[in-house]
């Protein structure tokens, strides 16, 4: 419940009115304000803008757009508003983050391989403070299309979806959910039928060619839509000059520094190798900075998915819970046997994170993902709130941490003018959080109530609708 000028609110729908969406009662069960008229009072204010901390501040929604926001004393609050007492909490932008999935890492035995998490995820997302995600990959695209489709509906619960088509790969890998091409022919008629579908944008991966990348580029680009990868066969500044608009996992899927590289061959224990043996200061990094820069490639960083187990949780953000009984077990038990056998990833986590910020200093374009495949630590929601943290521990300004995990996003989604800060006539995506993130920036974790189009949403009784189930829904 919210306390608001003293009293506790019951029920805002019946005292206030409904707002003008309409909801199912499956979704109606999260949402604790759907009200035309909100105004939060008195609240620390991270606007996403990149600014500094406003104290004081009062925020006024209408109709689910931000009408009004200054300091307490001289916004007018409209006479049948909603108040919400916002003394000793604080208020950031909804989360717009560009590498996420409806799927989560579900290995057996010797074989990678994922699952559609249909249900669970996006009300982990939402839960997360996650108002927009673009999927960074799909291995069921029209599924996603369905959940994007029905959330917008108020049939489901969940965020905003920007959806990525199908990965574009040739064989390599043995993940039994990936589709392959063929050949470079087939590129063209996939990035076309599935623009027809809905998608609004694509993503390479580990073993393309150069002319795969350079037709995916050419036919996205023709309908407005983007390009992004995670790469392997091809370096980061063979993308880049072949025109790619995104590169994700920040530094740590570069295979530049293998020093006998082979043309469009992917070998990514070399890639790896070559990272740890690279200098944090070596002038070749610097050089692949500038030109990613010089390209206006955006960078994606996505820590948690590399988060080492020596002095981290066993689910980063402290998500294991969610996870089905076997789950929680097998991650249990992996980290067990992880824990102080990980100084590799260790030292090679911070480098990238320090490359990273480096490249953001330098003028880089860098959003944020949380990429919830992997070792299966990695888990919607938890993550997102991770990943903010991360950001901070690593030395970017708290207001920075923000900003790159909201405006920047909406800016590579083109959506600025309407998500990604807090600011008047911007639709109210914003989030209300019990603390001071300068105080502790894992008060982040402390989120009451998530705004999406001025609808607020119970954080807590997200997550806790979805505790134990993630794995199976």
């Amino acid at each position: 419940m919210i306390k608001t000028s003293h009293i506790w609110i019951l029920t805002f729908l019946i005292s206030f009115g409904s707002f003008a969406q309409e909801f199912t009662p499956q979704v109606k069960a999260f949402i604790a304000v759907d009200t035309s008229s909100i105004a939060i009072t008195n609240v620390a204010l991270i606007d996403g803008t990149g600014g500094d901390v406003k104290e004081g501040q009062t925020i006024v929604i209408s109709n689910g757009i931000i009408q009004d926001i200054g300091n307490a004393i001289s916004v007018v609050i409209p006479k049948n508003a909603l108040i919400i007492n916002g003394t000793g909490k604080t208020v950031i932008p909804g989360l717009v983050m560009l590498h996420e999935h409806l799927f989560y890492s579900k290995p057996f035995e010797n074989w990678f391989s994922v699952s559609q998490m249909t249900f669970t995820f996006p009300r982990l997302y939402l839960a997360g403070g996650v108002t927009t995600m673009r999927t960074g990959g799909s291995i069921q695209p029209q599924t996603d299309l369905n959940v994007k489709k029905w959330i917008e509906e108020g049939k489901m619960t969940g965020p905003k979806i920007d959806v990525t088509g199908p990965f574009i790969e040739r064989e390599g890998y043995n993940i039994p959910e990936l589709g392959f091409i063929d050949g470079t022919a087939e590129v063209a008629k996939l990035v076309n039928y599935w623009a027809d579908k809905g998608v609004t944008s694509f993503k390479v991966y580990n073993h393309i060619t150069k002319e795969d990348l350079r037709i995916s580029v050419a036919e996205a680009h023709k309908r407005g839509l983007k390009v992004t990868g995670h790469l392997c066969s091809l370096t980061y500044a063979e993308a880049s000059n072949l025109g790619i608009d995104n590169l994700e996992h920040g530094f740590m899927a570069s295979s530049d520094f293998i020093s006998d590289k082979m043309e469009e061959i992917c070998d990514p224990f070399k890639a790896r190798k070559s990272l740890i043996d690279t200098d944090k200061d070596d002038p070749k990094m610097e050089e692949l900075m500038d030109l990613l820069i010089k390209n206006n490639t955006t960078l994606t960083t996505t820590p948690v998915v590399f988060e080492p187990y020596t002095g981290y949780e066993v689910v980063p953000g402290g998500g294991l819970s969610a996870m089905i009984p076997q789950l929680q077990e097998d991650l249990q038990n992996k980290y067990d046997r992880s824990v102080n056998n990980d100084s590799t990833s260790i030292v090679l986590f911070k480098k990238d994170l320090e490359w990273t910020k480096r490249f953001y200093e330098k003028g880089g374009k860098l959003v944020a993902g949380t990429d919830p495949t992997g070792a299966g630590r990695t888990v919607a929601g938890y993550a997102n709130q991770r990943t903010i943290e991360i950001l901070v521990e690593t030395g970017f300004s708290l207001p920075d941490a923000i900003k790159i995990g909201t405006l920047n996003g909406a800016q590579f989604l083109n959506r600025q003018k309407e998500i990604g800060s807090i600011e008047k006539g911007k639709k109210a995506d914003l989030i209300l959080i019990d603390g001071d993130l300068r105080e502790d920036i894992k008060n982040i974790r402390k989120m009451e109530l998530v705004f999406k189009d001025g609808v607020g949403f119970d954080s807590k009784k997200l997550f806790s609708s979805v505790q134990g189930k993630v794995g199976l829904y």
